[in-house]
């Protein structure tokens, strides 16, 4: 008996039903208040707003509170999180996040604060922030930190800013940045944004940066190099250190995307490996749900040369107290209204205060080693570009199962017949068919064994059944869609 006939798969068809919308499901008349009669003078809203009051009443959805709590509880279950199940994005880190970083974030005493509190009312408040400063440097080599970008991307203009203003206070803000191809997309975007002109660098047959390459690259008009590292081959740049000792011998910077911290944390401090500058993403390493569109944080850690040109408002402890200072003239300025996601850093802060320095490469080692160990398991099924040991996350290619007319999305979709959620694909882009999985250190042995074993034996229904492979999904309730028309012709409403 095959594994889909065998009822122990998760994330299938179950109990979920089709979900008509809510306005379909209303019935006039039905109503879900119980209102108390009014004890104030009735209100003629045509006396007071004349021509602008509405002829016809909205035609909102009328649904008892039954009606209204199954609707959006059917909803809920649509969805698929961390909470639910193993979550293997590549690039993204979505691990599981400790619920005692939310609790942290949820008591009263820092929920029910308020931005414009006077300082002497959230001392509190302002020792996170401050103590949360040098426990990011701390981890990454650097020297001082704002936590005030509200994204990787901000995190990212942030340093560009900063970088711009570095160069422009030399007398020249130079005119070009020299980004790798194996680098974060938002890269060349954020240098753009900053009147930069971007110079792409191939990488090499191994999949690293190539220091002759960036040297021929490099003269007296890049102001930096963006290096995401480990890159998004879910390889280590080994020659981090000399590229950055090519860009500082012509006097640019080292800007590191530290999106992928979670490889290097606890193990690895850029800053004492040649970065000059770096971005972090608390939603993805530190304690706090990622995905959705929810809020987040980008920290910026720099070197003390760069530290006069953080955005402001800044900490500053004076004693056992701590005050807000705009007094940096040389700041790029605000980058952000308030103090960013004040949630998201207390999440992280809880989970580094958790964790501790220990705990923190503990999870580092591990989330490389369970990335090896996919890579291990299924580098016989899957074409592995690029053989060399991964750090987070390992990338494979169809290019194996292409013979078979099979592509990456049809092994994607085939996944969540056997209730796994799908890697990423087809990123990074310089891997044809990219098939992107990063289990993170959440996932324990058995776990990552059922989704080798799902992998596996998709493998070989590829040579067996590969119709059974292009036709997947079957058993979601949804099947697969025309993803081309879906984007090309949306149609909200009908």
């Amino acid at each position: 008996m095959s594994r889909e006939n065998t009822g122990q798969t998760t994330g299938t068809t179950g109990l979920l039903f089709e979900e008509p919308t809510i306005f379909e499901q209303s019935v006039p008349g039905r109503r879900g208040t119980s209102l108390p009669a009014s004890d104030v003078p009735e209100f003629n809203p045509c006396e007071a707003f004349g021509r602008l009051t509405r002829d016809t009443a909205p035609a909102l959805p009328e649904l008892c509170e039954a009606d209204v709590v199954r609707h959006f509880t059917r909803l809920s279950m649509q969805n698929y999180s961390k909470d639910v199940g193993f979550y293997p994005l590549g690039s993204c880190t979505m691990k599981y996040n400790p619920k005692i970083a939310s609790r942290a974030a949820a008591l009263p005493g820092f929920a029910d604060t308020h931005p414009f509190q006077p300082e002497s009312t959230v001392q509190g408040n302002l020792r996170v922030c401050w103590e949360l400063e040098r426990h990011l440097a701390e981890i990454c080599g650097m020297d001082a930190v704002t936590l005030w970008p509200a994204a990787g991307s901000h995190g990212e203009l942030t340093g560009m800013l900063m970088i711009r203003a570095y160069h422009t206070m030399r007398g020249n803000p130079r005119s070009k940045v020299i980004i790798p191809d194996s680098a974060h997309g938002t890269n060349p975007a954020s240098a753009a944004t900053c009147h930069y002109g971007v110079v792409t660098v191939k990488s090499g047959p191994d999949g690293l940066l190539d220091p002759a390459a960036v040297e021929a690259a490099m003269d007296d008009e890049v102001a930096a190099i963006m290096i995401t590292n480990p890159n998004t081959l879910g390889i280590f740049e080994e020659h981090f250190k000399d590229v950055a000792d090519i860009v500082h011998a012509k006097g640019g910077l080292v800007y590191l995307d530290g999106a992928n911290l979670n490889a290097l944390m606890g193990v690895v401090k850029p800053g004492e490996i040649g970065a000059d500058l770096m971005h972090m993403n608390l939603h993805k390493t530190f304690g706090t749900p990622h995905g959705g569109g929810g809020p987040g944080a980008g920290p910026v850690a720099v070197l003390k040369e760069l530290a006069q040109y953080l955005p402001v408002p800044r900490i500053v402890k004076r004693g056992d107290s701590y005050r807000i200072s705009e007094k940096f003239p040389e700041s790029i300025g605000r980058i952000n209204t308030f103090f960013g996601n004040f949630g998201v850093l207390l999440r992280a802060y809880a989970y580094i205060r958790e964790l501790g320095a220990e705990g923190l490469a503990a999870a580092t080692r591990m989330a490389v080693l369970n990335a090896n160990y996919v890579r291990a398991r299924l580098e016989k099924a899957y074409d592995l570009p690029y053989k060399k040991p991964c750090m987070h996350e390992c990338v494979f290619s169809d290019k194996l199962q292409q013979a078979k007319g099979i592509k990456t999305l049809d092994i994607a979709k085939r996944l969540m017949d056997y209730g796994f959620h799908p890697p990423t694909v087809y990123f990074p882009l310089i891997v044809h068919g990219a098939i992107m999985i990063e289990p993170t250190e959440t996932e324990c042995k058995d776990q990552l064994d059922r989704f080798c074993d799902a992998m596996l034996a998709i493998a070989g229904e590829c040579e067996d059944q590969p119709d059974l492979v292009k036709n997947a999904p079957s058993r979601p309730f949804r099947r697969r869609l025309d993803e081309a028309r879906a984007a090309k012709e949306l149609v909200l409403k009908e």
